[in-house]
């Protein structure tokens, strides 16, 4: 038998990058996604992120049938599908983790304000979600009128961790360690004394700057 080429490009990203959460997220905690038109692949559940490969990546519809892939998806995928159901294209993958000080920042339901330009790429500050149990679509409803809300691409959710989408994987894994850079950032300077927000006019000029930021094509 031949093997499942379904998704292949973006079941090879998941296995590629999985072991990054393990930097991001205790256990086996965090999951991702890639998304290609109405599916997308996804980390297995309850699996170590490297004990999986391309056959057994789960590949899921958008409105929730398995299609592929050896192993069950995580039990975030409502999460997944409402965030990509809410976009034609973009985002085009997802990260979700428990990482300490963003889960910090969850625990005391208080968002990130914008202490730091780096927070741009996100937006103007990551907002925090109403709580839901774990895999349940509520949790996925609420994560979506969070980061709709907050015009952001991030939020922290209530006594749970965080979410962070992109464009493409790498800069979704990018955006979640400064994320939580961020968040480690906010708890220490408020440890000290009271941080100090940048406002719209800074936050404009540096969206402005970013828009040319690397190297050219």
């Amino acid at each position: 038998m031949s093997p499942d080429r379904t998704l292949e490009a973006e079941r090879e990203q998941v296995v590629e990058h999985a072991p990054a959460l393990a930097r991001l997220t205790p256990g086996m905690t965090g999951n991702i996604s890639v998304r290609n038109g109405d599916r997308f692949a996804v980390t297995p559940t309850g699996v170590p992120y490297d004990a999986f490969d391309v056959a057994d990546t789960p590949v899921v519809t958008l409105e929730g049938e398995q299609v592929a892939g050896e192993m069950r998806p995580s039990s975030e995928v409502p999460m997944h599908r409402h965030i990509y159901r809410g976009h034609e294209d973009d985002p085009g993958a997802i990260v979700h983790t428990h990482s300490d000080w963003s889960t910090t920042m969850a625990v005391l339901r208080e968002e990130l304000p914008p202490i730091h330009y780096m927070i741009v790429a996100v937006g103007k500050r990551v907002p925090v979600a109403e709580f839901a149990p774990y895999g349940t679509e509520e949790l996925a409803v609420n994560v979506v009128a969070a980061m709709a809300e907050a015009e952001a691409s991030a939020t922290f959710i209530e006594n749970h961790g965080l979410v962070v989408v992109a464009a493409d994987l790498e800069t979704a894994l990018e955006h979640t360690t400064h994320v939580e850079s961020l968040a480690r950032l906010y708890l220490q300077a408020s440890a000290v004394g009271e941080p100090v927000e940048l406002d719209d006019e800074a936050l404009d000029a540096t969206i402005e700057k970013f828009a040319s930021y690397g190297q050219e094509e």
